[in-house]
């Protein structure tokens, strides 16, 4: 079971994935540690390392988003061991992307990670768009 500190920072998960899809990266940007060995696989954008690297990465994505309605983060694992943890779940909303009408958004995302000083602090995140269940369809 996860430590309280654990479950305090997941449960601020919703604000800060609403602050991002509504233009605001620094809820985000505040969740990172500050090292340089920090990693970002993200959805839009390719692989990035460092604080510095992630944290011009959480501005861009966030400047694309607006007016997001219904979001939601579920967790559908979340496991810690000593001072490392990781969640997997999905980021759900409402969302304008670049100025277009508000669009159904899920995103598969695996987090981890690390007790910094009492605090839990991500040190990684892989974000991406779930592809199709493709188990039932044709071969072919």
């Amino acid at each position: 079971m996860a430590d309280e500190a654990l479950i305090k920072a997941l449960e601020q998960e919703t604000n800060i994935c609403a602050a991002m899809q509504n233009g605001d990266p620094m809820p985000r940007i505040s969740s990172w540690a500050s090292s340089d060995d920090v990693t970002l696989f993200g959805a839009w954008r390719p692989i990035e390392k460092g604080h510095e690297a992630v944290t011009d990465a959480m501005r861009w994505v966030a400047g694309r988003f607006s007016g997001a309605d219904a979001v939601s983060v579920a967790h559908t694992v979340i496991a810690s061991s000593g001072d490392l943890a990781y969640t997997v779940g999905f980021e759900r909303s409402q969302v304008s992307v670049e100025g277009s009408p508000p669009r159904e958004q899920v995103i598969r995302v695996t987090h981890i990670y690390r007790r910094i000083a009492g605090e839990w602090k991500l040190v990684h995140r892989h974000a991406d768009f779930a592809p199709p269940d493709r188990r039932n369809a044709p071969a072919g």
